[in-house]
């Protein structure tokens, strides 16, 4: 099996030209999950095109607010109750 590594602008790109409403960080399952770095970079490639979805590792309300102010629109969390 190749592996193949794209840049996320890439695959933001890709996402948006395929008709996607969202792109999102991760699954939430993986060892990584949503970063701050991540947000900005997603949410300036897609440019509005598309919503950006926060997924992973947000566990405490100042989380979800540093990616909201870095471009999140939605979250994706198994910690709702906590954050709100």
């Amino acid at each position: 099996m190749e592996v193949v590594l794209v840049k996320k602008e890439k695959v933001c790109e890709l996402s948006v030209e395929a008709g996607a409403a969202f792109v999102k960080t991760s699954t939430g399952f993986g060892i990584a999950g949503a970063t701050v770095a991540d947000i900005a970079l997603m949410s300036k490639t897609v440019k509005g095109r598309a919503k950006v979805k926060a997924s992973g590792g947000i566990r405490t309300p100042e989380d979800a607010k540093a990616l909201l102010e870095s471009g999140a629109d939605r979250f994706g969390t198994g910690n709702g109750v906590v954050l709100i």
